[in-house]
């Protein structure tokens, strides 16, 4: 299904007018005419923000957003200072060093567009809610609750990136105005909300093409609901978490009870019209015929001359870090098998298997091992670090290689197994567990290990590397820390008091409301 914005907003959060995200703009008399134009105007017109085109918005394939948190923040990967590229103004080194401030541009970004969101979401329940006896009772019922979720998928982001946020419900509420909710207090919000909506919703597979496809079915919810019961113990501040380490099983459960499972070769997520996996289960449609949503990941990370052996453009950016390459044991005898399907590395090859040419005429090597965060004085300025692969490549994609048809993975199977395997562990049933950890391990043709927090935390690193857990995995398991160890004077920041867990609320927002308080150390 094509979704397409019809209705003019004027809506303004924290000084973003929504106005300008308008397309085809007609009058609300003209959007709300029957039930088919009232739900593609209030809901379906939603899932154009979930992914996106430009920097900082959509959930991921953009850059400088909620994706870029998620993993930039994190050990997995680092943006390198290049000479003269990819210095731009710090803000790269800041998310390797965690020395992130108020100001800075990307808690900025993913602040402005997840509440951009959730108003538009609270916009389309009002309409919902006005013109609910031309949607009919069962249809107001269903796309209420489907809009519930959404929206409360939105507010999971929020608490686990800033910790306490604004509780916003209304689309007319005074923006400057508004305070700050405890962390826990969101926590139950998205709960009830999901519990709510999770039983009007269809449990049809979402990432097949037809009346679903990227839409939020009863797996997403469960899957979401999952993913709050494993870091309830980080949302809610306890260590008791037994009780929610039983609800995440059951959530798993029900998500495998829907017929989920693991497709038998990994890369099979991620191939060009990967809408048959029996394996994804939330995604961000890709068609460069119909969406305007961007893969710009692989572009920022290809050197020039590998993207052009595609016929693409590249940034000559993202690789991964020192510790990505530990983590796969890359460089001794036993590298996992999924360190190849996740990232280039070594000699680099065309399509058709011909050596790609660098700058000299020699052929282009990626070195993963003399990754440093400013390269600027490298021998290996422009070849440094292992870059992105993860997804196959759309040879036909256009705009530069960004406009594909491989659909952007969020939620997969594997990820539902590792949730439970860990729940389990928690709970100290680690027997029950085992299981779940040896299926992903052995469609990766990987030897069983033994289920231990060590074990498990590196087995959720390789499996899910570049889709956006790493730094809640971090955080959850305990040691979430800058890899930076401080050179020529420039000291680590000091996040023994577990500060930086949670981003800055941003200087500009705050500037227009007194009434939010800052995060601790910022």
């Amino acid at each position: 299904m094509k979704h397409i914005y019809l209705i003019l907003l004027s809506c303004v959060v924290w000084g973003c007018s929504l106005e300008e995200e308008a397309r085809d703009q007609i009058t609300e008399e003209q959007a709300f005419t029957n039930a088919s134009d009232l739900y593609l105007n209030t809901v379906a017109t939603l899932y154009n923000y979930v992914g996106g085109n430009t920097d900082g918005q959509g959930l991921q394939g953009t850059c400088r957003g909620v994706y870029d948190l998620q993993t930039f923040g994190s050990d997995e990967a680092l943006l390198p200072t290049r000479g003269v590229d990819w210095y731009d103004g710090g803000i790269w080194q800041a998310m390797y060093k965690h020395s992130w401030s108020a100001g800075h541009e990307l808690p900025k970004n993913a602040w402005l567009y997840l509440y951009k969101v959730i108003t538009l979401c609270n916009y389309s329940l009002e309409k919902l809610e006005q013109y609910q006896k031309m949607a009919g009772p069962m249809n107001y019922l269903i796309w209420t609750s489907e809009v519930r979720a959404l929206r409360a998928m939105y507010y999971w982001y929020l608490i686990d990136l800033f910790g306490d946020v604004p509780l916003i419900t209304s689309s007319v509420m005074d923006m400057n105005r508004v305070t700050r909710e405890k962390r826990s207090v969101v926590f139950e919000f998205i709960m009830k909300e999901m519990d709510m909506a999770i039983h009007q919703l269809s449990p049809s597979n979402s990432v097949r093409e037809g009346d679903y496809y990227g839409r939020i079915t009863m797996p997403v919810c469960y899957f979401v609901m999952a993913k709050m019961m494993l870091n309830s113990g980080v949302y809610l501040g306890t260590t008791d978490v037994a009780q929610y380490m039983e609800q995440c099983i059951e959530y798993c459960n029900a998500i495998e009870d829907l017929g989920y499972s693991l497709e038998e070769k990994y890369e099979s997520n991620f191939i060009v019209y990967n809408e048959n996996s029996k394996e994804n289960i939330f995604v961000i449609p890709m068609d460069k015929h119909l969406y305007s949503n961007q893969q710009q990941n692989m572009h920022r990370s290809y050197h020039y001359r590998h993207a052009a052996a595609y016929g693409f453009t590249g940034e000559n950016g993202t690789c991964a870090t020192l510790q990505t390459l530990k983590m796969y044991g890359y460089g001794t005898d036993n590298v996992d098998n999924r360190f190849y399907m996740n990232f280039y590395a070594g000699p680099v090859y065309d399509l058709d298997g011909d050596p790609v040419l660098d700058r000299t005429g020699q052929q282009l090597v990626y070195y993963p091992d003399k990754v440093e965060m400013d390269l600027s004085f490298s021998d290996y300025v422009e070849t440094a670090g292992a870059r992105m692969k993860k997804y196959e490549v759309d040879k036909n994609a256009s705009k530069d290689g960004k406009l594909m048809d491989n659909d952007i993975v969020l939620f997969r199977f594997a990820d539902v197994l590792l949730m439970r395997a860990e729940a389990y562990l928690r709970l100290g049933k680690a027997s029950q567990g085992q299981k779940d950890l040896d299926l992903v391990r052995k469609r990766a043709r990987m030897k069983p290990v033994e289920l231990t927090m060590e074990n498990l935390e590196r087995e959720r690193f390789v499996e899910l590397c570049w889709e956006g857990w790493r730094r809640q995995d971090m955080i959850r398991f305990g040691h979430y820390k800058s890899l930076f160890q401080g050179e020529d004077g420039d000291e680590p920041v000091d996040e023994s008091d577990g500060h930086t867990t949670v981003f800055p609320i941003p200087a500009d927002v705050r500037a227009l409301n007194q009434n939010l308080t800052q995060n601790q150390g910022y």
